[in-house]
C-alpha cells in the first residue's frame, strides 16, 4: 500500500488552491486581466465612449473580494493586463483596436456565462 501512495504524481496547482474558492474563480481572474487590458488601451485608442475599466474593477472586487488574498490576486492579474499591453504599445494601432474588441466581447462573455450558471 506503501509503494502506490508513493507511486502517485505530485498533488497539481488546482488541487492546492484554497477549497472555499469559487467554481468560477478561473473565469473572474480573466476578467481582471481584461479589465486591466482595457483599462491602458482604453486612454491609448482615446476610446471615450467605453466604460471605465477600472471602475468596474473597483465594482468586482467591491462584490468578490471578500479576503485580502483573493482581493490582491484580482489585483495582480489586472495590474498583468494593464503591463502586458504598457510594455508593447505606446500608440494606438489597429492590433491594438483589435485587441480592445476582443477582450469587451470575451469579458462580455465571461460575465454572461458566469451570471447564468452561478447567480442565484
Amino acid at each position: 500500500m506503501a509503494l502506490l501512495v508513493l507511486a502517485l504524481p505530485p498533488a497539481t496547482a488546482a488541487a492546492q488552491e484554497p477549497l472555499n474558492e469559487p467554481p468560477y474563480e478561473r473565469q473572474l481572474l480573466r476578467l481582471s486581466e481584461i479589465l486591466g487590458a482595457l483599462h491602458f488601451l482604453r486612454p491609448l485608442c482615446a476610446r471615450a465612449d467605453e466604460p471605465g475599466w477600472r471602475d468596474r474593477m473597483e465594482t468586482l472586487l467591491a462584490a468578490e473580494a471578500a479576503d485580502e488574498a483573493r482581493k490582491r490576486r484580482f489585483i495582480e492579474r489586472f495590474n498583468q493586463g494593464y503591463r502586458g499591453f504598457a510594455a508593447v504599445y505606446h500608440s494606438c494601432t489597429p492590433a491594438a483596436r483589435e485587441a480592445m474588441t476582443g477582450y469587451i466581447s470575451e469579458g462580455s462573455s465571461l460575465i454572461r456565462d458566469v451570471t447564468a450558471r452561478y447567480s442565484r
